[in-house]
């Protein structure tokens, strides 16, 4: 979010949205507040490893993982979207693509291999039912 500021700041680059069309970004963060937080509690219920890469015991398939493999990313992604809506302009936009591709390079893809290595065929069954974003 800092990135997001200085880029609106400093390289805005464009003004796309304008109040009070602008106001629906907090619709984004709150609901990306609200989906991160109950799936990480979710994992904490089930008494598996909430940070990247921490020994997953269990895995959770209910709640919003139902819908989505990786809910918490995207939560987290729902806010920033929702603060770049709020700011309008391309610059604040921008580190929202760059954070898409670091989770996605950097942990997903990663995560999704552990999964793979410590619950087999169970959660190859998730994977194939559940898409890894929407």
């Amino acid at each position: 979010m800092i990135l997001m500021w200085l880029m609106h700041m400093n390289v805005p680059v464009r003004q796309y949205i304008h109040e009070p069309l602008a106001y629906i970004g907090v619709v984004g963060v709150c609901l990306g507040i609200i989906m991160a937080a109950i799936s990480a509690g979710m994992f904490r219920k089930a008494g598996t490893g909430i940070k990247p890469f921490d020994e997953a015991t269990t895995l959770v398939t209910n709640g919003f993982y139902r819908y989505t493999r990786n809910p918490m990313y995207l939560g987290m992604f729902l806010m920033l979207a929702g603060v770049a809506l709020l700011m309008g302009t391309v610059g604040a936009a921008l580190p929202v693509l760059g954070f898409i591709l670091i989770i996605r390079n950097n942990f997903v893809l990663g995560e999704e291999r552990f999964l793979e290595a410590n619950f087999g065929q169970q959660y190859l069954d998730y994977k194939s039912e559940v898409r890894r974003w929407l």
